[in-house]
């Protein structure tokens, strides 16, 4: 008999220990959840669960680097937008300079003086195409890294860069050019030929400088300038536009961010109400345990059967 009331004592033990471990366990994760805020603990606790946040994490990840093109893009096109302002601000200023200069009742000293302004113009336009973007590069020599435009012994403009703007991926399929190339703006056609805005700046400072045909110069390259900066002002539209399309790839990242933030949550946090009553109950019926093993191993008939 003492055999069997020794395993009966000694399974009770084992018993109770074992209830007790496991309240303990219970316990510790429902704090470890509470501490961060993540039902999940190992992959094994839902693996259907754990499969999607993966997902979703991966997702999250590819997001920041479109996050990151979207941003470069942004600033490359808006440093070429204000550059653009700066262009058209100049050519303004030369067509003011040319209306002058046109006039007949100066005299040749006078426009080789205003000749002199639109020389430093047309340096002022040479070092606006040599811009830089955020990365120092060329702003409007597409992928190249080195000046867009070079000058010759003569001081003329003469084209460095690639053929297109690089672009830059915004995700889901979407992407924008990061900006424009020299020629796609200082390049026109003016009266039905191809016209070069640097070239005609530099053609109009060589006439009024000689002294001889400033007149006439002037006034043809009035229609040229008019044409130049139209052309300028389609390129803001274009960069514009470009701007915009950034603006709402970016809300709709934001908002596809926002229900993925959602869902994980909803997959994954922990739900801080009901683990906390959870966690207060599993405390309640550990102390409890703990107290109701403690009174029963220490009856005396407990000692008696063992």
């Amino acid at each position: 008999m003492s055999t069997i009331f020794g395993t009966s004592t000694s399974a009770f033990y084992e018993r109770s220990l074992s209830d007790l471990k496991s309240l303990r366990k219970q316990a510790e994760e429902l704090q470890s959840e509470l501490s961060s805020g993540e039902r999940l603990q190992r992959s094994s606790d839902d693996p259907v669960a754990a499969s999607r946040l993966r997902r979703l994490a991966r997702i999250d990840v590819l997001d920041q680097i479109d996050e990151t093109a979207a941003n470069r893009a942004t600033s490359d096109l808006t440093l070429a937008d204000n550059a653009l302002t700066q262009f058209a601000t100049t050519v303004t200023r030369l067509q003011e300079l040319a209306t002058q200069a046109a006039s007949g009742t100066l005299s040749d000293a006078q426009r080789a003086g205003i000749g002199a302004e639109v020389r430093q113009l047309h340096q002022n336009l040479v070092g606006l195409a040599n811009s830089r973007d955020s990365s120092g590069h060329a702003l409007f020599g597409g992928e190249n890294a080195a000046d867009a435009y070079t000058l010759d012994a003569a001081g003329n403009a003469t084209y460095a860069g690639t053929a297109t703007a690089g672009t830059l991926a915004l995700g889901d399929g979407q992407s924008v050019a990061r900006g424009l190339t020299g020629p796609e703006f200082l390049q026109f056609t003016s009266g039905g030929a191809p016209a070069d805005l640097l070239a005609v700046a530099k053609t109009l400072a060589d006439a009024l400088e000689s002294g001889a045909g400033g007149a006439a110069a002037a006034n043809s390259a009035l229609s040229a300038l008019g044409d130049g900066l139209d052309a300028i002002t389609t390129a803001q539209t274009v960069v514009g536009s470009r701007l915009n399309w950034i603006d709402l790839t970016v809300e709709r990242r934001v908002s596809l961010s926002e229900l993925r933030t959602a869902e994980q949550t909803e997959i994954g946090a922990t739900d801080l109400t009901e683990n906390i009553a959870r966690l207060q109950n599993t405390m309640l019926v550990l102390e409890a345990s703990q107290a109701s093993f403690s009174r029963l191993a220490n009856l005396s008939l407990f000692s008696v059967l063992n």
